[in-house]
């Protein structure tokens, strides 16, 4: 299992909005075959391990990261393809919260037979395929926002000026999570003061995420950069505005979404309509504001945070604007899951702390 768990990896920039998955295919004690999800719409691991084995297969067991599928959608369905190949035994890691899936693909196997086993590395193949199990099972993304600071939490001085806090090595590093994401979320604040490209720019096969900018007041210049055709762009606007970007900016995707109670958008509703896009990750690069305000509604699963040893004191900007907590039982709270340098700097990765205590 923890073979396929490295074969599933391969996948990870390029089968959005499917979940990676990998396979393998063990006869006695020799692995007969492999196989990893390379791409939506094209076979799954099951399918690559299997046709690497051939008549191997038979009275095999085949690990899988995630329950087999039952249904035929783009491709037949995995479980049957088992059963006509005579693997003898399933094991899978985590069972497929998709409708569609859900246990069907066990019964189906169980009644022709098939031993089927599931659990073996659980945890680490839920973490694997964590933007896919809350877009099925929460109805939206899983939320990443990433930060480049100073050593006191400055993102950028009062001027705007943000240009460079972190070295090219962290820089770098922000690609390959880029690349993982099947968006990148950002505020029109910051379009209107960076100018960013937002696009992922790695070594090796990618679907480009898209990129989506939040615009309340339906203020996206036509020259911006993000209305490249490098990657598709989604424009979500007041309602009353839709029309307008529409005309200015037709290489961009514009969505209506209702005003939340603080006259901003809906970002409980932004984040319902990119998982009906089929968004698993989402990486939110903006600044304090957009940030902040995912913090206050409880909106943020995990902070990506690179941390310079520079100091930019009161002449620099908070990571989270209007984060004012009114004593210290009230102050927001994070769990270290991993740290480690990048290059001259240090990157973090951090879970809030719960009531329950993680």
């Amino acid at each position: 299992m923890a073979e396929a768990l490295r074969l599933a990896e391969l996948g990870r920039y390029t089968t959005k909005p499917n979940p990676c998955v990998g396979a393998v295919l063990v006869q006695g004690d020799t692995v007969v075959g492999r196989g990893f999800h390379q791409r939506a719409g094209e076979p799954h691991a099951e399918v690559f391990a299997l046709r690497e084995a051939g008549t191997r297969a038979h009275g095999a067991t085949i690990y899988v990261t995630l329950e087999p599928c039952a249904h035929t959608g783009r491709t037949p369905p995995c479980a049957d393809a088992l059963k006509t190949a005579g693997v003898a035994r399933v094991v899978y890691a985590v069972a497929d919260p998709n409708p569609l899936v859900s246990g069907k693909g066990v019964a189906r196997l169980q009644a022709a037979g098939v031993v089927v086993q599931t659990g073996l590395m659980r945890d680490a193949a839920q973490a694997q395929i964590e933007g896919f199990l809350s877009r099925i099972e929460r109805g939206r993304p899983f939320v990443r926002v990433k930060s480049a600071t100073s050593l006191d939490g400055r993102i950028a001085l009062r001027s705007g000026e943000s240009k460079w806090i972190t070295g090219q090595a962290a820089r770098a590093d922000v690609q390959h999570w880029r690349a993982a994401s099947g968006a990148i979320l950002t505020g029109v604040g910051t379009v209107l003061a960076d100018d960013p490209s937002l696009t992922a720019r790695v070594d090796a096969p990618c679907v480009a995420p898209a990129r989506v900018v939040l615009d309340t007041k339906g203020r996206l210049p036509a020259s911006a950069k993000l209305l490249s055709d490098d990657a598709p762009t989604w424009v979500l606007t007041a309602p009353e505005h839709v029309k307008s970007l529409q005309t200015r900016c037709p290489a961009a995707t514009v969505w209506g979404i209702a005003h939340g109670p603080d006259g901003r958008l809906s970002l409980t509703g932004a984040l319902a309509w990119l998982a009906g896009q089929g968004i698993n990750d989402l990486m939110v690069e903006a600044g304090g504001t957009l940030a902040g305000a995912l913090l206050r509604e409880g909106l943020i699963d995990e902070w990506l945070l690179y941390q310079n040893t520079c100091l930019l004191g009161d002449s620099g900007m908070p990571v989270f604007a209007g984060l004012s907590p009114s004593n210290m039982a009230a102050k927001p709270e994070w769990q270290c899951v991993d740290h480690r340098p990048i290059g001259s700097d240090w990157r973090w990765r951090l879970r809030p702390v719960t009531a329950t205590g993680t």
